[in-house]
């Protein structure tokens, strides 16, 4: 198995919707394999294809080469792969898949642009925070002793701060480190606090409506292709609920199984979970009850990747002049503690 290898998602995608192509043109698997091996500019994607070419070529099916690569493909990805080839439809699970793998994908990264941004500008803003009461301040505090000045409260305050940070800023900064640490262990570990801080993240104002969208987007998106493949009912919401990265909808999901698996609807075990709106309940029963599921899941994905997209251009607008003016506010009230003593001093002499 090939191991840190830099292969992207993007690189797995094209390889998927070559693959796709190939066959769909009539040409052998083994064939297909080369073809794609030697148009790839990617040499670790080239070592993978050769590796699952041999494999196939040992008497292993696609999805069993392919399982053998799980840092690359999924359980997901491997059981459509099967569901394809056992169908006869090879081609179009492959090309059903890279679109699938595309619009997730292009959900995850808008999702993270919106996030990356403020929070880098909140970082510049710490970083100069830091550097003005860790260097800055402490200078004109000498200064403004050397002259035995009256300082204003701000002025002290903030001597205060710069003072307080140097003496215990690394006890603090290991703490923060500590902590965080401690809270990434404790989610990927114990499955009830895991629960709580991704339901405690659902409910914040601005990022909580990205994630209900984004996750609603992808186990419907899932539901879709995995119910297309023929997958059982109960596998594919078990793939769809993994895929959430979400440990609310996760729990969700496993409820809906149980449900379902006794003989509820669909719809009905949702609207029992307490986590899906309205308007997926009642897309997902008439879908049911006009056997046109696979279509009401993917019109929810797109409705919801829709909204996404105009929250995002929204925001956009929104956000960074409110974030400017905090940063000057920051800014701006450490600057103005240092410069009004200096001022009166100048008055002064």
């Amino acid at each position: 198995m090939l191991i840190f290898k830099k292969i992207s998602k993007t690189d797995i995608t094209l390889f998927s919707r070559q693959m796709a192509t190939m066959i769909a043109a009539g040409m052998p698997l083994i064939h297909a394999f080369d073809v794609v091996g030697k148009g790839t500019v990617n040499s670790h994607l080239k070592e993978l294809i050769v590796t699952i070419k041999y494999d196939i070529e040992a008497s292993y099916t696609f999805a069993e080469a392919l399982h053998k690569h799980p840092i690359y493909f999924n359980p997901l990805f491997c059981s459509l792969i099967d569901a394809g080839e056992k169908s006869g439809s090879l081609a179009v699970m492959l090309d059903k898949v890279a679109t699938y793998q595309e619009k997730l994908d292009t959900v995850r990264k808008k999702i993270a642009r919106i996030i990356a941004y403020p929070l880098t500008i909140l970082l510049m803003a710490l970083l100069i925070t830091v550097g003005l009461l860790f260097f800055v301040i402490p200078q004109f505090a000498a200064l403004f002793n050397a002259f035995g000045a009256k300082l204003p409260l701000l002025t002290r305050s903030v001597i205060f701060l710069s003072n307080f940070f140097q003496e215990h800023g690394c006890f603090f900064l290991v703490m923060f480190l500590l902590i965080l640490i401690s809270i990434v262990y404790a989610r990927n570990t114990f499955v009830t606090f895991s629960h709580h801080i991704d339901g405690f993240l659902l409910k914040l104002p601005v990022l909580g409506i990205f994630l209900t969208k984004s996750t609603i987007a992808r186990f419907s998106r899932t539901l879709a292709i995995t119910f297309s493949a023929g997958l059982p009912l109960i596998e594919a919401l078990h793939a769809a609920g993994n895929v959430t990265g979400n440990r609310v909808y996760q729990l969700a999901s496993s409820r809906i199984q149980d449900a379902v698996s006794y003989g509820q609807s669909m719809h009905l075990a949702m609207e029992n979970c307490g986590v899906f709106p309205a308007f997926v309940i009642q897309m997902i029963a008439i879908g049911e009850e006009s056997g046109t599921l696979e279509l009401m899941l993917n019109k929810i994905a797109d409705y919801y990747e829709d909204e996404i997209n105009n929250t995002i251009e929204s925001l956009n607008i929104l956000l960074e002049p409110f974030i400017m003016a905090i940063l000057g506010m920051v800014i701006g009230t450490l600057l103005l503690a240092v410069y009004v003593p200096i001022f009166k001093l100048g008055s002064i002499m």
